[in-house]
């Protein structure tokens, strides 16, 4: 894996997810109780034995920074290789699904150059999944592909994806919002560096372009091969897809597969005491993170860092992030509740089931 740098594209956001990335960035934000969404494939990188990658940053790019820093808690902050911190374009036209712009990609062209390894594995920060991307690398070496795509099939409608036709292993063409039991991509691919600073050069001239937009009208020429992911994946584009993916955690098999312990998903370091329940706490299917007090209910909820529910408050199906409150006889249910935000006593914020309430 020496012979494989990695690149991270977080340089994008979408207008789906509204408050929630008002001041930050999709891939800084929080999951799973003690995560970030960036977490996930900076740790998938390292865990398959690449340790030279590359951060593309965002123009809100303080969120992302204050979480990864120099990389240490990936055992990135090292002087051969590690993690480099990359500028991302902060204004100019491009479509509202573009996740790898070929102008960040030119930007930071020196990071390409400095590196004498061959092959690239690009993906963005958005994705959850607990990948080994050493299947896809060894497969793109082996066939001998100008690229190899990791995909997998959806299990309802995607409009914010790529979709893709297979035949044979190749894919043939890339079609826009894919629906269910469609292929689509998963914003992960495997290149030659040599092929990708070409790829540069030839569309210079158009790039504002996502990378695909660029190479769409070349596929006949392009030999683009295709790699089934078959385990647990989701992307994240709206503030729906956030609620329902990280909601999906509190599934024992998902959480599983996510959380291994013999490839482990690490996170900056947060030390604070183990939750504490005080008399009338009643928690139910929920995951609750470390330095919460719990004197109410809590019920099919995902509890971050710091929370502290007050006594007879009630939270049902809600996503409560770091140093919230919720005060005495206060009722949340469908909500996300944004970090150190309150509740007042005897309020009742309530979304429904098709329709989340968002406090930011």
């Amino acid at each position: 894996m020496d012979r494989v740098i990695g690149l991270i594209a977080a340089n994008f956001e979408t207008r789906g997810m509204g408050e929630l990335t008002e001041d930050r960035t999709i891939g800084s934000l929080p999951y799973g109780g003690n995560y970030r969404v960036i977490d996930f494939p900076l740790s998938n990188m390292v865990n398959s034995g690449i340790n030279t990658i590359g951060l593309i940053t965002p123009y809100k790019y303080r969120s992302i920074i204050d979480h990864v820093g120099a990389g240490k808690a990936w055992d990135l902050d090292r002087k051969n290789g590690g993690l480099f911190v990359l500028p991302g374009s902060v204004f100019g036209v491009h479509s509202e699904n573009s996740h790898f712009l070929l102008r960040d990609i030119r930007r930071n062209v020196i990071y390409l150059e400095r590196s004498p390894a061959p092959y690239i594995l690009v993906t963005a920060a958005n994705v959850i999944s607990h990948m080994d991307y050493r299947p896809l690398i060894m497969e793109h070496i082996r066939s001998g592909a100008d690229i190899t795509m990791a995909y997998n099939t959806c299990d309802r409608d995607e409009p914010h994806r790529l979709g893709v036709n297979v035949e044979n292993g190749r894919v043939t063409a890339f079609k826009p919002n894919p629906l269910k039991y469609e292929d689509a991509m998963l914003d992960t691919f495997v290149i030659s560096r040599d092929l990708l600073m070409k790829i540069i050069e030839w569309y210079s001239a158009i790039d504002y372009l996502d990378f695909f937009e660029a190479i769409e009208g070349d596929l006949d020429k392009m030999d683009i091969r295709a790699w089934k992911y078959e385990g647990y994946a989701r992307q994240m584009f709206t503030s729906r897809d956030y609620f329902e993916y990280s909601m999906e955690v509190l599934n024992l098999d998902v959480a599983g597969e996510l959380f291994s312990r013999e490839r482990p998903i690490s996170t900056k370091a947060a030390e604070s005491a183990p939750a504490k329940y005080l008399d009338g706490a009643k928690v139910r299917n929920s995951m609750v993170a470390s330095g919460s007090v719990i004197e109410g209910e809590v019920d099919h909820s995902i509890l971050f860092r710091g929370v502290k529910i007050g006594k007879g408050a009630v939270v049902r199906n809600s996503i409560i992030m770091q140093k919230a409150v919720i005060e005495p006889g206060a009722v949340v249910e469908n909500v996300i509740l944004d970090k150190s935000q309150t509740v007042k006593a005897g309020s009742v914020i309530k979304g429904t089931g098709d329709t989340t309430f968002i406090k930011a």
